[in-house]
């Protein structure tokens, strides 16, 4: 029988109450009368007009703007970077108000003591950010100077210096997160499974409909390296085969760095086109978004499938509710709820990408078919992923490991 269809949610930023449960994240608990409020969802518009809005309140309404140059240049632009502008302009013209000053008339002095406290070079309320995140917020705010014709503070040679000293303070090494490969963190890759590994995961995957759709994904994000917002906006109609051999090809229309939507490739090997199969057999999907939500009883049992495709931010919910099951199953090996804890907080959407990276290193693989195969544009950022693949395998660990019994 057909299960009930969801009605679509709204994709709209709202805080977390703690307590709450995200999508894909419900565990079965016994039915009790909750005690938490819900907080008032408000909805955040990326469209130009609303961008063009937020300019014009930072600079005020003296100042003349053309809207026309502003909404064009808005909707040449992807929805993440319009909602990261956007949020980055809501977090300056705080800092404004904060040291009483309207954010037209700014000044180089302001920007660097903001710089000063986003990077906990100085005592402030405000939370310390990474130093790729201060560059970001210094990007957008000098933009929006720049289209409206004002003064950029954000170019000043004060402003260039204390970015120099922020970076010398926190460091540029991004934080990386944590890699799920596909047997876990061996050398060999005939050795048998170990960990936390995409093996493990599947295992760890529910027999109903929730867990063929986990083993879906699981399957299709190790293939294709996709990230997360490529992994969302799978259409059945964007899936081609089997052929002969059971394989299949995923056509992904658009993605992070391909704005022009050139398109792209993908391989799909033939079980994660069974994996598919099954998928859509159980949730009886024919057409529209391949990966949806699944709801929960409170005792675990299957509500219903969704009509709207997953949340991209319930891609690393879903891989860190497999790492508990997959330890509560004793999959994991003699891993402590320490370790666990500190596995699920490195966890993120990008992980199995990290792996994938980390598993074609370990097979022997170049750097340029790596990239050409999973659409990596930026070579630095493939060998930073596998760095500490190389630190164990490389001269140095191959000269340690000789001698070492000596």
């Amino acid at each position: 029988m057909r299960r009930p269809i969801i009605a679509p949610p709204a994709r709209l930023l709202a805080a977390q109450v703690p307590g709450e449960k995200s999508p894909d994240r419900r565990e079965p608990v016994r039915a009790q009368k909750s005690s938490v409020r819900t907080r008032k969802i408000v909805p955040l518009s990326v469209e130009p007009a609303d961008l063009v809005g937020d300019v014009r309140a930072l600079v005020g309404a003296g100042i003349h703007i053309d809207e026309a140059l502003l909404d064009a240049a808005m909707r040449g632009w992807s929805e993440n970077t319009r909602r990261a502008f956007r949020s980055d302009l809501t977090l300056w013209g705080q800092w404004c108000r904060l040291r009483r000053v309207e954010p037209a008339v700014a000044s180089p002095a302001d920007v660097a003591a903001w710089i000063r406290a986003l990077s906990g070079t100085e005592t402030c309320d405000l939370k310390t950010r990474a130093m790729a995140t201060i560059e970001r917020y210094l990007v957008h705010v000098g933009w929006a100077y720049r289209m409206v014709g004002l003064v950029d503070p954000t170019s000043d040679t004060l402003v260039k210096f204390e970015r120099k000293a922020a970076r010398n303070h926190l460091g540029v090494r991004q934080r990386q997160a944590r890699a799920i490969r596909f047997k876990g963190d061996i050398a060999d890759l005939d050795s048998p499974a170990a960990g936390v590994c995409l093996a493990h995961l599947l295992k760890a995957c529910r027999r109903d409909e929730l867990g063929l759709r986990d083993a879906a994904l699981l399957r299709i994000a190790y293939d294709t390296a996709a990230r997360r917002s490529e992994l969302v906006a799978i259409n059945v109609a964007h899936i081609e085969g089997p052929d002969s051999e059971g394989a299949g090809i995923l056509h992904i229309p658009s993605s992070k760095t391909d704005r022009k939507q050139a398109g792209a490739q993908a391989y799909l090997s033939p079980a994660t086109m069974m994996a598919i199969t099954r998928w859509c057999k159980a949730s009886e999907i024919d057409k529209g978004p391949l990966l949806r939500r699944v709801t929960t009883h409170f005792d675990g049992s299957i509500d219903g499938i969704g009509a709207e495709p997953l949340h991209p931010n319930s891609i690393t919910l879903i891989y860190k509710r497999l790492i508990r099951q997959a330890w509560e199953k004793g999959l994991l090996g003699q891993m402590s709820e320490a370790e666990l804890s500190r596995w699920c907080k490195a966890i993120s959407s990008h992980s199995i990408r990290v792996g994938v990276a980390q598993d074609n290193f370990a097979a022997g693989e170049g750097l340029p078919a790596i990239m050409q195969a999973y659409r990596w544009r930026d070579a630095r950022t493939v060998l930073r992923y596998g760095s500490k693949l190389a630190a164990k395998s490389g001269a140095s660990a191959r000269l340690a490991k000789r001698f070492s019994d000596q």
